[in-house]
């Protein structure tokens, strides 16, 4: 009967490990799946991609998790997918409410840069043009550049977008940079 006792908790204590490691391995495998979506060519990223047809689940499995998802009024949703830091590309997915793909905009572009009005806040910005590749904080300026590298064309291919914000964290400029390259 002495025996009986320890040699339940042993094993209790096995299946707990063994549940830790599960877990711990389902953590590894999405963790996996994360930075190969993050990598994942544009082309393979939103391949068989149709509206009206891909669910919100194939979505997710396809993309991987969105870097922000918001949820509007409607039940419709938008996915926010950043191709960064150093990616040109910011893919937001419209999704509507009965779960099926609505749209995939790449909105890296000249034509929303030029919605971007003073006076606009941190979040909206963040709505039109997603995450920024970069963020510099000038403190004594005091200022915040939010930064995002695009496909501008041209003779230099590749530019960098910048929205100046003030100390009340909205819009009061913006401005083109150089993609700086090694010599």
């Amino acid at each position: 009967m002495s025996l009986k006792l320890p040699l339940v908790a042993m094993l209790a204590a096995c299946l707990a490990l063994t549940a830790c490691d599960d877990q711990q391995s389902e953590h590894a495998v999405q963790k996996i799946k994360d930075l190969f979506n993050a990598v994942k060519p544009d082309a393979l990223l939103l391949k068989d991609m149709t509206p009206g047809v891909t669910t919100e689940a194939q979505i997710r499995e396809q993309m991987g998790k969105p870097e922000t998802e918001r949820t509007f009024t409607d039940g419709s949703k938008r996915f926010e997918y950043p191709r960064g830091p150093q990616g040109m590309n910011t893919y937001m997915v419209d999704v509507d409410r009965d779960g099926k793909l609505q749209s995939i905009t790449q909105v890296l572009t000249a034509a929303n840069f030029g919605k971007i009005r003073i006076g606009m806040s941190e979040d909206e910005v963040r709505r039109l043009l997603g995450k920024p590749g970069q963020v510099a904080v000038f403190p004594l300026k005091p200022e915040t550049v939010w930064s995002w590298k695009w496909r501008e064309g041209g003779v230099t291919e590749e530019g960098i977008f910048n929205v100046h914000f003030d100390q009340n964290h909205t819009v009061y400029t913006t401005s083109r940079s150089d993609v700086m390259r090694g010599r």
